[in-house]
């Protein structure tokens, strides 16, 4: 019955959604979504490359480049990907650099430039 409440004030939010969500949301128990991430997605006037935790307990992402009402929760599938090229510095790189980085690990960036984004994220060891 708890589940039941939670999914009508979920589907009452969502109707009346002003591109907020509401604070200290639970994941449902039921199958979560297949629908794609989009990311970037722009929530409010910030740009996001992951998924995030604005507003809610648990990370989410957007279906839309412009945040609209349309999202889910994320899984383990939704980390953000490497763009390859990618700008750093003057040099153009198509796979996972240890360039740069003081810890000697591998990195890439989430946009093509990163010069002008700084945006990045560690590789994994698939380099993805």
């Amino acid at each position: 019955m708890r589940n039941l409440v939670r999914w009508l004030s979920l589907a009452v939010c969502i109707y009346r959604l002003n591109a907020d969500l509401i604070s200290h949301l639970h994941p449902p128990f039921q199958v979560i979504s297949t629908h794609p991430c989009v990311f970037p997605f722009t929530y409010g006037d910030v740009t996001y490359y992951s998924c995030i935790s604005v507003h809610s307990d648990f990370d989410w992402c957007s279906f839309d480049k412009e945040f609209r009402g349309r999202w889910r929760y994320c899984t383990m599938s939704d980390p953000p990907r490497c763009v390859f090229p990618f700008l750093f510095r003057q040099k153009l790189y198509n796979e996972c650099t240890k360039d740069g980085y003081i810890l000697d690990r591998s990195w890439c960036s989430l946009t093509g430039d990163y010069n002008k984004d700084g945006k990045w994220k560690q590789c994994s060891p698939n380099n993805t």
